[in-house]
């Protein structure tokens, strides 16, 4: 288990497959399936298909991924934080969800800005994008507290739903 980084509640680590549960749970989850999307990932074994096609294989791509957060109190899997390179943005994406009771507590500004802070600083990302579905407040208004600059709307994804795009 590789640890990124500790803040004072919460450790971010890379996923392993033996996170396939919390994924399977995360990615079924009702903000998650509203405001990112249904992934059809269903199934244990599916949940391990979606983090060695995608996030396990962006740390060996890329360099980095997403990161499994968790409370340090408990070592409980309790949500995601991190960067994905997408095509269609011009820079490292800053993504984060968390399972919905750990959600307004604090731990989403406290991931998110030790997580961006470890991107410039040992990732060396100059610029950093995010996008958020324009209905979801809390992630609007973490963005602005973490300084990203509102830019505009975007289509994107296969429905070309518009987004909001910020950056840093």
């Amino acid at each position: 288990m590789q640890i990124i980084l500790k803040t004072e509640r919460l450790t971010l680590r890379k996923f392993t497959l033996q996170d396939a549960g919390f994924m399977l749970e995360l990615l079924n989850s009702p903000l998650w399936i509203k405001f990112i999307g249904d992934r059809n990932v269903k199934t244990l074994e599916e949940a391990e298909i979606y983090l060695q096609n995608g996030i396990l294989k962006n740390y060996e791509t890329l360099g980095y991924g997403f990161y499994l957060v968790q409370e340090n109190i408990s070592d409980k899997a309790i949500g995601m934080c991190g960067f994905v390179k997408r095509d269609e943005l011009p820079a490292p994406d800053l993504g984060f969800a968390f399972l919905p009771e750990y959600i307004s507590l604090g731990f989403g500004s406290e991931i998110a800005a030790a997580t961006l802070e470890f991107g410039k600083n040992s990732l060396q990302l100059e610029k950093i994008c995010a996008i958020v579905n324009p209905e979801n407040q809390a992630s609007n208004a973490l963005l602005k507290k973490l300084g990203f600059q509102f830019q505009n709307k975007i289509p994107f994804g296969e429905k070309k739903d518009l987004l909001n795009y910020y950056e840093i």
